[in-house]
């Protein structure tokens, strides 16, 4: 294993020979948090969650140091084609240790640096807090960049549905809305006490938000339903 990182259709190590000084990570979000000082009081007012009910975060932000192997290709010539296909791009980037989600956000060169034996590169990332499930729900999940023991199975494509049936789908950290597609009209879907009508085709109820955990949605009708668009999204 090279520790290496997948830029879309580009690889660190199988296309331009980089070994990074250190396992690469991508650095933890900060929480944006929401402090008020109360005049003549002891203390302060901490209101980080009062407005989604959780902390909301930043985007990630770092560097990431790789060495260059002297000899693979002239350095100015590899050092002109990274420029070209990664500086102030934005893409998705996949890490060798964690080939099960991905980070997405901007990424730029920072610096290059040669010496007789070897030569250094920096780049420097700036992604959303969030990492992401690579195939979401309503996808064929792969068995190769799945993790027997972290990973979530999320498969809910084209689900019989003959009356009432209860769909429980698994939720991430980053809560989102799912993309329900219905193979006809008149169905109906329940969620957390409260009846959504659904159309024929796809569709997303914005009040229905997924949760960390198990989240159920009970359709009514006769038909099938998938509920995709939701890969999850980690710390």
């Amino acid at each position: 294993m090279y520790h290496s990182i997948t830029f879309e259709e580009k690889n660190t190590w199988d296309d331009w020979h980089l070994i990074p000084s250190s396992r690469p990570l991508f650095n933890p979000p900060a929480v944006k948090t929401n402090y008020i000082d109360i005049p003549g009081g002891d203390g302060i007012l901490d209101l980080t969650t009062a407005l989604a009910g959780r902390p909301l975060y930043k985007n990630r932000t770092g560097s990431i140091e790789f060495y260059v192997e002297n000899g693979f290709k002239d350095w100015t010539v590899l050092y002109s084609e990274i420029m070209v296909y990664l500086h102030g791009q934005k893409m998705r980037a996949i890490l060798e240790d964690d080939p099960g989600y991905y980070y997405e956000g901007r990424f730029n060169v920072n610096a290059w640096k040669s010496d007789k034996d070897r030569s250094i590169i920096t780049i420097d990332y700036d992604v959303g807090p969030y990492k992401k499930d690579i195939l979401s729900a309503d996808e064929d999940w792969l068995w190769d960049p799945f993790n027997f023991e972290t990973g979530v199975i999320r498969y809910y494509k084209e689900i019989p549905i003959k009356g009432t049936y209860t769909v429980r789908v698994i939720g991430d950290v980053m809560p989102i809305c799912p993309l329900i597609t219905c193979s006809v009209g008149g169905m109906t879907v329940t969620f957390e006490g409260e009846t959504y009508e659904l159309v024929k085709g796809a569709q997303t109820v914005r009040a229905i938000v997924l949760k960390n955990g198990e989240n159920q949605l009970t359709f009514h009708g006769n038909g099938t339903v998938t509920v995709g668009g939701m890969g999850g999204g980690r710390l």
